[in-house]
């Protein structure tokens, strides 16, 4: 019997995720559910939650004792996993965004423009207080907030309009991206 076929029911559906693995010794079981936790967050282009990487390992697994070791066996790799946004993923290293650069046409060194202070400022802001408008903004920091920085941050996708507020003359608000996360 192949293993394709021994995976589904006579019926053609597929069978249920064995995540407990009662038939393993503890130790293949535990770096089965490394190697299942791992390839999860691996295939994910967004952050994984723990409820999602939950389902694939057993109900005694404790999820946090197995991304402490994954997280130990890759120590000496240029990619690491990282909690992000309430979640999981991989991220190369810091050390290896020159190398990374320079490996895709970029010049080391020349990445995405760094935020001046005040567009850091304002971006913080705007990630705390979302969805903020520009009137709001320039209140909170005593003067005006030109559309120009606004802008700066719209072309890098750091931020993006959000609902219209209900204050009279419905202004556009602000709210950050998935890029900024």
């Amino acid at each position: 019997m192949s293993e394709a076929s021994a995976r589904r029911k006579p019926n053609g559906q597929p069978v249920l995720l064995d995540t407990e693995l009662d038939h393993l010794p503890p130790e293949l079981r535990w770096r089965e559910w490394m190697g299942r936790v791992e390839a999860v967050v691996f295939a994910a282009s967004e952050p994984v939650p723990r409820e999602v990487l939950a389902r694939v390992v057993g109900k005694s697994c404790n999820l946090e004792l197995v991304i402490d070791d994954i997280r130990a066996e890759l120590a000496g790799r240029p990619y690491e996993l990282v909690a992000v946004a309430g979640g999981w993923q991989h991220r190369t290293k810091k050390a290896f965004a020159d190398v990374i650069r320079g490996a895709f046409g970029t010049p080391a060194g020349q990445g995405s423009k760094e935020l001046s202070q005040s567009e850091a400022l304002v971006l913080m802001c705007i990630a705390y207080f979302q969805p903020i408008t520009r009137g709001e903004l320039s209140s909170f920091f005593g003067k005006e907030v030109s559309r120009d920085l606004i802008g700066v941050l719209r072309a890098q996708e750091l931020i993006a309009s959000g609902p219209r507020s209900p204050q009279p003359g419905a202004p556009y608000t602000y709210v950050t991206t998935k890029n900024f996360l």
